[in-house]
């Protein structure tokens, strides 16, 4: 088989760190290129990470290079690169040397628990990779609801009617990257796994269209595993949850569709491959979601949910603990949907809801871990993007900080969650109660009552200020360090398992 030719991935990686002009010298390791450059503000990192060979981009203030994640190809872009800039950008000594400290030494066999792990990284890695280039969106649309809830909560400003048509476009306006996450994660994902990124978003675009939204509301017909029977397929009962916000199952829709994909490609005459090879995908692919995906999510976070109130009714200051400390885990599998009902039926009967009070301090759990690394990183780029994801999940928006920078960096999220466990521990503890649906800091309004508690609303700020200082301190002291920043990178390159070893 011939040579895959990198010369387009080549003239795009030198244009946009900058030039040839801004060049001095590039060496390779064994997975990136390593760019010294006159000026590495000029290197444009957003855009070099949209080139299909490249699996992501970071300056390494401690050695002075920009670096650009390539993988097992690395030297055949290197060449590519060196053929363009010319040999004067050349400095064997010091690539043999990268090559060398950057070989991989020989390992004992893995156990069980090693593989898990390994597992487990490697699919945080896929989840964190296809999030990264909607975060931005994500966290502007976070600040503009938390801007809105000021204006609009008669308990803050009071300035916009819920009711009026400028709240209705605002909110549509803030809410809209959130409400179709599936066919905008769906479109990275595919990027990122090597499926058709068209067709994966039109596979999302299957999930939040209304009418399968609206089979997720409709009245069951039956239960079955403890399952709400909501709709059939061909005749067989299945449940449909509700995939709005939801970004698991798209990613496993564009794992999936790349071998079916593949497949199709290589065995359907070219004469129909443009027509039928999506359709076929589309069809299969959404179908498995539909029919075992949806069940299965449906099945685990029911009984998640049981298990959850189960431990509410048993002690309060307990499920504090370990909600607070858990509840963010759900949210990353789409596990959480059925925990939202027991909230709405908790307000619907009672007024307030016990459940929401502690999940509002894993929110801010969340906020106060980006928080941390915010005042930490010295790295300009990566500090915008966790003060902005800080201030989202503050609004009550937390993706822009979880996938953002938490999860990306896995000891941050780890130790935010000790802030939101302490924080649980004591909303448990002094019988806190939360009054309606908006958490985080901007909702501090749902706990203004006496009603059930003379003190709800100090307990609240006590608590939020515990969660605050806990996950700040976690963080700052354990939990991040800028270091981790290359260690993501190798993150990234685990995910990208399927960029050069495409389906031949």
């Amino acid at each position: 088989m011939a040579k895959k030719n990198y010369d387009e991935a080549a003239q795009a990686i030198i244009r946009n760190v900058g030039g040839r002009d801004n060049v001095d010298k590039v060496i390779h390791c064994i997975t990136r290129l390593r760019f010294y450059l006159k000026d590495e503000k000029l290197a444009d990192t957003s855009a070099i990470t949209q080139i299909p060979e490249v699996a992501g981009a970071i300056y390494n203030g401690a050695l002075g290079q920009y670096q650009v994640v390539i993988g097992p190809a690395v030297a055949d872009v290197y060449d590519e690169v060196v053929a363009q800039l010319g040999d004067g950008v050349v400095d064997s000594a010091a690539t043999e040397a990268a090559v060398a400290a950057t070989q991989p030494t020989t390992s004992k066999p893995k156990n069980g628990l090693d593989i898990i792990k390994s597992a487990f990284q490697t699919l945080i890695g896929t989840i964190t990779g296809s999030m990264i280039p909607v975060i931005g969106l994500l966290a502007a649309g976070g600040m503009l609801n938390g801007f809105l809830t000021l204006l609009s909560d008669p308990n803050l400003l009071g300035l916009i009617s819920t009711k009026s048509d400028t709240f209705t476009i605002i909110q549509s306006m803030a809410m809209a990257p959130f409400y179709f996450l599936p066919i905008l994660v769906g479109f990275t994902a595919a990027q990122r796994l090597k499926s058709d990124p068209l067709v994966v978003a039109a596979i999302g675009a299957l999930l939040v269209k209304p009418e399968i939204v609206g089979l997720s509301a409709a009245k069951a017909s039956g239960v079955w595993l403890g399952m709400p029977i909501n709709a059939h397929f061909f005749g067989l009962p299945i449940t449909v949850p509700n995939y709005a916000y939801s970004i698991f199952p798209i990613i496993f829709a564009a794992w999936l569709a790349r071998p079916i994909g593949n497949w199709l490609k290589n065995h359907l005459p070219a004469a129909i491959r443009s027509i039928f090879q999506p359709l076929i995908t589309i069809f299969i692919v959404g179908s498995v979601l539909l029919v075992i995906m949806g069940p299965a999510i449906t099945m685990i976070s029911s009984g998640i949910s049981i298990a959850i109130h189960a431990l509410l009714n048993f002690n309060y200051a307990l499920s504090g603990l370990i909600i607070g400390g858990l509840y963010q885990v759900l949210v990353i599998f789409g596990l959480h949907w059925m925990v939202v009902p027991l909230i709405a039926n908790e307000i619907a009967q009672t007024g307030q809801s016990q459940l929401n009070a502690l999940v509002n301090f894993t929110m801010i759990a969340q906020g106060a871990g980006a928080l941390a690394v915010f005042a930490k990183t010295k790295i300009a780029n990566l500090k915008g993007l966790a003060g902005a994801g800080a201030l989202s999940a503050f609004a009550g928006i937390t993706e822009p900080a979880m996938y953002g920078i938490n999860l990306k960096y896995g000891r941050v999220f780890w130790m935010a969650n000790i802030g939101g466990a302490v924080g649980g521990l004591i909303a448990g503890l002094f019988n806190l109660h939360m009054y309606g649906f908006t958490g985080s800091l901007i909702g501090f309004p749902s706990f203004a009552s006496t009603k059930d508690n003379p003190n709800n609303l100090l307990i609240f700020f006590l608590a939020s200020a515990a969660t605050i200082v806990v996950s700040f301190v976690m963080v700052y002291l354990w939990g991040f360090k800028d270091r981790d920043v290359e260690q993501s990178a190798k993150q990234v390159e685990k995910k990208n398992v399927f960029k050069d070893n495409d389906a031949k």
